[in-house]
């Protein structure tokens, strides 16, 4: 499925490894047509095509001794394919529009969401590519099979978000915990990155209460945590209902919240309440938001121009 974390474990693979200290690129094969793929995989010398005005190192290159993630192999061209199969075996390239041979010494980790091996039965898919990066495969179930990686995970995220945005240390509470391993996931490892990111984004203490993220999974509010029936592999799934939704307990009657809402649109509410309870005043409102006073003003001009907020704001 999309979204199960193919990328988060492509990233453990590579930090747990003796090439750690070493780049780790990823591309997304499905995103890219095929010219521009070879050239952002390959790297192309200047004057090679229309446009190359200088020399371009490509990902394999810039990824020597490191880890190079292909996200969506799947969708790679079959002359791109070709191009791939003779790295994977030589350890060897060209840039575009250069004769020169380059020696490289890249990690390759390849992933999809679909059946490559039907694929390749099928001739869909180079045979001999993928059985070239078939050499240990992986496969990674969805978030709702597998609801004891959600404690590990969740942390994770939340430390990972604070440091990149600059923000004070945060952690989920024991409750919080308990409602994310409980929901089900419909979006995968991608739907709880995202949330964590809301979290930190919207949560003005050190710890994250389970009240502010219950209305993102569409909860009603449990008096107990809700019962989990058991995978084929051991570990615990929610009951899964129209809209993504899990049950409140097994006994009493579904209720719903409200669906899942965007982030930009959570941020425009709480901006918006908290300048109404400084009655306007945009420095004090900033400082209470931990934002910059310029920061704030750009938001409330954008916000205006699409008529979101009112103009005396």
């Amino acid at each position: 499925e999309s979204g199960t974390g193919k990328e988060v474990i492509a990233r453990a693979i590579h930090e747990l490894s003796a090439r750690a200290a070493e780049p780790f690129l990823a591309v997304n094969c499905a995103a890219m047509s095929e010219s521009l793929m070879e050239s952002e995989l390959f790297g192309h010398e200047r004057g090679s095509f229309t446009g190359a005005d200088r020399l371009r190192q490509g990902r394999f290159e810039l990824a020597h001794n490191g880890t190079l993630l292909l996200d969506e192999v799947s969708e790679v061209r079959p002359h791109i394919q070709a191009k791939l199969l003779r790295v994977l075996q030589e350890r060897a390239f060209e840039r575009v529009g250069s004769s020169t041979t380059i020696s490289i010494d890249v990690r390759v980790i390849a992933t999809t969401n679909r059946d490559l091996p039907n694929e390749a039965a099928r001739g869909e898919f180079r045979q001999d590519l993928f059985y070239r990066l078939n050499v240990l495969p992986i496969s990674l179930p969805p978030l709702r099979e597998r609801s004891q990686d959600v404690p590990l995970l969740a942390p994770h995220f939340v430390r990972t978000i604070c440091a990149r945005e600059g923000k004070p240390a945060k952690r989920l509470s024991d409750a919080a915990l308990d409602l994310l391993t409980a929901y089900a996931w419909p979006g995968n490892v991608r739907e709880l990155q995202n949330l964590c990111e809301r979290a930190v984004v919207l949560c003005q203490k050190d710890e994250i209460p389970a009240d502010l993220i219950r209305g993102w999974l569409g909860l009603a509010m449990p008096m107990t945590r809700p019962a989990t029936p058991t995978a084929a592999n051991g570990s615990a799934l929610s009951p899964v209902f129209p809209g993504g939704g899990v049950a409140a307990t097994d006994t009493s009657p579904l209720r719903w919240v409200r669906e899942p809402r965007q982030l930009s649109d959570i941020e425009r509410e709480v901006i918006v309440e908290t300048l109404k309870r400084f009655d306007g005043h945009r420095l004090k409102t900033a400082k209470a938001l931990g934002i910059g006073v310029r920061t704030l003003g750009l938001k409330l001009k954008k916000w205006k121009e699409q008529h979101l907020v009112a103009d005396h704001l």
